[in-house]
């Protein structure tokens, strides 16, 4: 098979243990160097916590794996300093199309709105993220990235955990505060610790061909339901860099995945849907099945888990790799406070709350998806047949139409970490809420709102004019922001005046409203006030700002209320 990529080979490098060093216990250990772990390394380490990460391989995933990236995912990699390799390398689209035989009976567009930094979803091949981020997390000076590092042995204790660890030097023995298991699907400490994981597996089988070929297709993603090609079945298109396509075969529960693999039983299917006269050439093929599945809790003691290593779902909806990448947005601000001592352990309890949630969401949606995808009776296909004939002209049979609903951020309304409205709002940035983008300016530059908050607690406070804010306002303002920025447990709070006019702020730092989408999107009126997580989830907003109520607020979002 050709291959566009060269995959990279990872130097193995003697662990410090093994060479005589005497430390051997860690703030933090991650295993698993996917897309997941190497984000979780990455983040907690650029915050300044010490991190070692391990992996048994000594390369990136075969195959394009993970491929389609949505807006928040991106938005969480700008944070990681990986969104511009990914978008400059990747292939960006909001738009989707549905077909039933030969016809498109429904469209959708992931990003109606103007003005937003990022696109709905960028299709790219799994390595290439894997790549970018080894090469972010290698320029690191606190992150040790150990490859060919097999994880043999787990030893849970009250206050961390003891690993035993193979290399091709032997066996050495590794200590931690807190383990953050990111080891995949088939995680290896799950079933060392004896873990459950529960859910469905669903009868079906599908066929994915990474196929190389020069065409105009649109960059858009393109899914049929029983076409003339694959009678009876589903196919789904999707363009990845270097005119890789990717398409998904349906090919039903008896199939035998081994038979199905080989290129004699593939490119006859190609050929079907692309026509004879199409070139072509296989790069990758792989045979899944869908599962829907989690753990009941994804933290147990001093060990966290993440990815698909705590839940799983079929791939249609993207629903996987994106989750995954926001379990550790959601974990790492966190885990470093409680390594800090800047908040108790009990606030990690508040990730397995939050991201079970979000695993319950996207178990639901996937296992809708896969439902309306594949009839597992007469009568559930005849009704999806009627559904998709009737959303070619009616708008009420297209909200039923389900290809895979795709990743959205969870709306985290019932976190304990927020605090209840005390005013009238409209709009979708309720406490809970990630947040929406929006242009603006700072210091006469163009900027992005989501660029400049984000790693550390955000008040966002909207003035129609930062002039007329009083003495007592200033020095309120004035001093969260100084206490936060001194030492000690002190929480880090940086403090932001949003405005539609551009002036001074009297030492703090001003943002420039000029096309009103802020105050559009977040129903700003004069005074009103927003505290955002550091993973920039809204955890708190106000008619009009009192010092005394945001200090309860971040004591609230952080476990340290008394």
């Amino acid at each position: 098979m050709l291959s566009t990529y060269q995959y990279p080979k990872y130097d193995y490098v003697r662990p410090p243990e093994q060479s005589g060093a005497v430390k051997n216990r860690y703030p933090v250990v991650v295993v698993g160097a996917g897309p997941v772990g190497l984000a979780a390394a990455i983040e907690l380490a650029q915050s300044g916590v010490q991190v070692v990460l391990l992996d048994d391989d000594d390369t990136v995933s075969v195959g394009s794996r993970g491929v389609c990236y949505a807006k928040r995912t991106l938005e969480v990699l700008d944070r990681l300093g990986l969104g511009e390799p990914c978008m400059d390398k990747g292939v960006s689209w909001n738009v989707g199309r549905t077909f039933f035989r030969e016809q498109e009976v429904y469209n959708f567009n992931l990003l109606p709105q103007a003005d937003h930094k990022r696109p709905g979803m960028i299709n790219l091949q799994q390595y290439y993220l894997e790549e970018f981020e080894v090469k972010r997390a290698q320029e690191l000076p606190n992150l040790d990235l150990r490859f060919k590092n097999k994880v043999v042995s787990v030893a849970p204790q009250g206050d961390g955990a003891t690993l035993q660890v193979e290399t091709p030097d032997g066996i050495y023995s590794l200590e931690t505060d807190w383990l953050v298991v990111a080891d995949g699907a088939r995680s290896g400490i799950r079933r060392l610790m004896a873990l459950d994981i529960e859910g469905k597996i669903f009868k079906d089988r599908f066929l994915i061909a990474d196929v190389v070929m020069k065409a105009d297709f649109p960059h858009e993603r393109w899914f049929w339901f029983d076409p003339p090609f694959h009678p009876g079945q589903s196919v789904l298109l999707h363009r990845q860099a270097d005119n890789v396509y990717r398409i998904d075969f349906q090919l039903g529960w008896d199939a035998d995945p081994e038979e199905e693999k080989k290129p004699e039983k593939v490119i006859p299917r190609i050929k079907a849907m692309l026509g004879d006269d199409r070139e072509f050439e296989l790069e990758w093929v792989s045979v899944y099945t869908f599962q829907c599945r989690r753990m009941n809790a994804f933290t147990h003691g001093h060990v966290l888990f993440v990815g698909d290593a705590a839940h799983q779902v079929s791939p249609f909806g993207a629903r996987g790799a994106n989750s995954g990448i926001q379990d550790t947005d959601n974990l790492c601000w966190k885990l470093k406070l409680v390594v800090e001592g800047k908040a108790p352990p009990e606030l990690l309890d508040t990730y397995s709350e939050e991201r079970v949630f979000a695993a319950e969401e996207n178990l639901l949606n996937s296992t809708r998806s896969t439902d309306f995808i594949t009839p597992k009776s007469k009568t559930s296909l005849t009704f999806r047949n009627a559904v998709l004939s009737l959303a070619r002209e009616h708008a009420f049979a297209r909200a039923l139409v389900n290809s895979g609903r795709l990743s959205v951020p969870s709306y985290l309304t019932e976190s304990r970490l927020n605090t209840p409205d005390d005013g009238s709002f409209t709009g979708d940035m309720v406490p809970g809420a990630s947040m929406d983008d929006a242009p603006m300016r700072q210091a006469g530059q163009d900027v992005w709102l989501l660029d400049q908050v984000g790693q550390r607690f955000c008040l966002l406070v909207y003035v129609n004019d930062p002039a007329s804010l009083s003495l007592d306002a200033l020095a309120q303002l004035k001093g969260l922001a100084s206490a936060a920025s001194g030492s000690g447990s002190a929480l880090a709070l940086d403090v932001v005046l949003v405005s539609p006019t551009q002036t001074t702020a009297a030492d703090l730092t001003l943002l420039q409203d000029h096309t009103n989408r802020f105050a559009e999107r977040f129903d700003a009126q004069d005074g009103t006030a927003y505290l955002i997580r550091p993973d920039q989830h809204v955890t708190a907003r106000w008619r009009a700002f009192d010092a005394a109520q945001v200090q309860a607020a971040l004591a609230r979002a952080t476990c340290n209320l008394q």
